[in-house]
């Protein structure tokens, strides 16, 4: 087989290179937390896959290829643990009103059901004000962030991956794209909030750096990455069962089933593992999801092998994302971030 032509980053090197989808986010600086919105314009195929050993999601159930629902109308990332799941519930309201969603039959006075999966991390112990009682602002933020949705994501502390942590580092959200050179666009977002380092050992080289395009995060390159046994560098150094999570969507145009879609997140978790070392631990809720806008119809002819590709290319760039996010990240007091370390 002869080796594909070069691709390169999208217009704006984010998910919303995709056609056909949009991000919105909305976050709580006092509670150090927050949401995002991956928003189609139509209803769009997904697939999802979980690794880690902690996970939180939502709906996920729904989209196995043998169940009844074929597609999706938002995808939600959250903080906050088990309460931002509630996120998903004001995407869905709003979702309702705007008579989108499922419906088996069309009647008067009858809502469409929105379909809404959606998955978590942990950010309860970063030091934000978590004091809400019996009103947590979740449902509040997804309302927000489907209301902002649109082309333009803000990476770094933002969104989901407001309150995150990457290993001993600052997490955050991290997003970025690539298009083929026969046109193929494969886009990720993701929520950076791992108990495993996103850096080698002894050094500020990224373990995403050999996939790295253009110097999206800082352009060190994979001079300094070495991988000794049991040495992971700057990871957490007293990880907590359900306490960390990385959780991330990637996206095509090409036309895939909800089979086709599965087979891409699954491949695409390997992304995390180029980028996040070690990751899927018992301490970790890693879900992946990917999404098909279908603008692009899928060969007939080779169709396994376009979503191989298609695979491929979201393997890298969720690496890619991964580091970005972290790149990006704005720490707080008492907090290193990436651009704290030492040259």
């Amino acid at each position: 087989m002869s080796q594909m032509p070069s691709a390169a980053p999208g217009a704006r090197n984010l998910i919303t290179d995709v056609p056909g989808l949009k991000v919105g986010q909305a976050s709580d600086a006092a509670a150090r937390t927050g949401v995002s919105v991956i928003l189609p314009d139509d209803r769009a195929v997904a697939g999802c896959d979980v690794r880690g050993g902690g996970p939180g999601t939502r709906e996920t159930d729904a989209l196995a290829p043998e169940n009844l629902v074929d597609a999706v109308d938002a995808i939600v990332l959250s903080g906050g643990s088990v309460y931002g799941l509630a996120a998903a519930d004001g995407v869905v309201g709003w979702l309702g009103a705007q008579g989108r969603g499922y419906g088996m039959v069309s009647s008067s006075g009858v809502p469409r059901s929105p379909v809404v999966p959606g998955a978590i991390l942990y950010d309860l112990a970063n030091g934000g004000d978590k004091a809400w009682g019996e009103e947590p602002p979740y449902r509040r933020l997804g309302r927000e962030a489907v209301l902002a949705a649109g082309l333009d994501v803000e990476l770094g502390t933002a969104g989901a991956g407001y309150g995150a942590m990457a290993g001993a580092l600052k997490g955050g959200t991290g997003s970025a794209s690539v298009v083929s050179a026969d046109g193929i666009t494969v886009g990720a977002l993701v929520c950076v909030n791992s108990f495993g380092s996103v850096v080698a050992p002894g050094g500020r080289a990224f373990w995403a750096a050999p996939y790295e395009l253009n110097g999206e995060f800082g352009g060190l390159g994979a001079g300094d990455l070495r991988a000794g046994p049991d040495e992971w560098g700057l990871a957490k150094s007293d990880p907590k069962a359900r306490m960390n999570t990385t959780i991330a969507c990637v996206a095509t145009d090409l036309a895939l089933t909800p089979a086709q879609a599965k087979r891409v997140a699954i491949m695409a978790q390997d992304g995390l593992a180029r980028a996040i070392r070690p990751i899927h631990a018992p301490f970790d809720g890693d879900v992946v999801f990917a999404l098909s806008t279908a603008r692009r119809p899928l060969p007939a002819e080779g169709a396994d092998y376009v979503v191989a590709r298609i695979g491929a290319l979201a393997t890298d760039v969720l690496a890619r994302a991964t580091a970005r996010g972290v790149y990006a990240a704005t720490p707080w007091k008492g907090v290193r971030g990436w651009r704290d370390l030492p040259v």
